[in-house]
């Protein structure tokens, strides 16, 4: 599996990489480290455009200040990857941060692992905004990283019958190995929740329940260990409340749920999730 990694220089770009280490992929992954200097979104201090007259040594000494970042984070970068042993590599790109990542992106990658936040406002490179925006146009799945790196041993799967939820699903069961290395050898958990509005038909409790037992059968058979959490509410704020409860590690959820007439949109309840959760979140397409 290809995964493309950002960094900006900050922590949580550092964490972006180092989680990759921790997920207990089946297969070890080739790692492409990618960070932008983002050149046309220099200003001079307090002003409004870009460059202006008697600017310009205000202008030129923030671009060398990024060039120097840039730098010093791709050194970092290398040395990170030898560190953790994963293969791949780093780069460092002009242009637009968001649209950068974005055509690396295209170019093959599985997954991409990013910063929820990134440096402060003067920095530019804002992960923050970043990552709500490739968890909606990112061509792969996005793996949302929100703290520093640990095992992930406990996961809160949501579902709600769409393709987006079998294709997280599948991710699971291809892609991650329910028995990481450890002491214990204790199989992952994963806690599967389904999260349904108030309605009083019993119809739509049943199919629920059919639901999660049908993707249970299917993780179970993978080698998993499994719960099941049937709820009624708000999806977004149910899943939320699951995975703080179960102490998750990390939230899988698809990027696109079912239609308006289908009522659970996993599209708008990823990036709520995303936004909102404590932990990690991966969201598949």
């Amino acid at each position: 599996m290809k995964i493309l990694a950002t960094t900006d220089g900050s922590k949580y770009g550092r964490w972006a990489i180092e989680w990759l280490a921790d997920m207990p992929f089946i297969v070890q992954p080739v790692v492409r480290v990618l960070h932008v200097v983002d050149v046309a979104s220099v200003r001079a201090p307090f002003m409004v455009q870009p460059i202006m007259a008697g600017t310009e040594r205000y202008v030129q000494s923030e671009v060398n200040r990024l060039e120097k970042a840039a730098k010093a984070a791709k050194e970092e970068s290398i040395a990170l990857l030898a560190k953790l042993g994963l293969n791949g590599g780093v780069s460092v790109e002009r242009g637009a941060v968001a649209g950068t990542i974005m055509k690396y992106a295209e170019r093959g990658a599985s997954l991409l692992s990013i910063g929820s936040r990134g440096l402060d406002a003067l920095d530019r490179f804002m992960l923050g905004s970043v990552s709500n925006h490739a968890i909606h146009h990112a061509p792969c799945s996005v793996l949302v990283v929100k703290e520093r790196p640990r095992s992930v041993r406990r996961i809160v799967l949501a579902i709600d019958g769409s393709a987006a939820s079998e294709k997280a699903l599948k991710f699971l069961m291809r892609q991650m190995n329910p028995t990481p290395d450890g002491p214990d050898r204790e199989p992952i958990l994963v806690t599967i929740v389904h999260a349904m509005p108030y309605l009083k038909y019993p119809e739509v409790k049943e199919a629920g329940k059919q639901l999660m037992q049908r993707y249970g059968e299917k993780l179970v058979k993978s080698g998993f260990q499994i719960k099941e959490a049937l709820k009624l509410g708000k999806p977004a704020d149910e899943i939320l409340n699951v995975a703080k409860r179960e102490k998750a590690d990390l939230i899988v959820t698809g990027a696109k749920g079912l239609g308006a007439i289908g009522r659970v949109l996993l599209g708008s309840v990823s990036t709520r999730v995303v936004q909102h959760a404590h932990c990690g979140v991966l969201v598949v397409r």
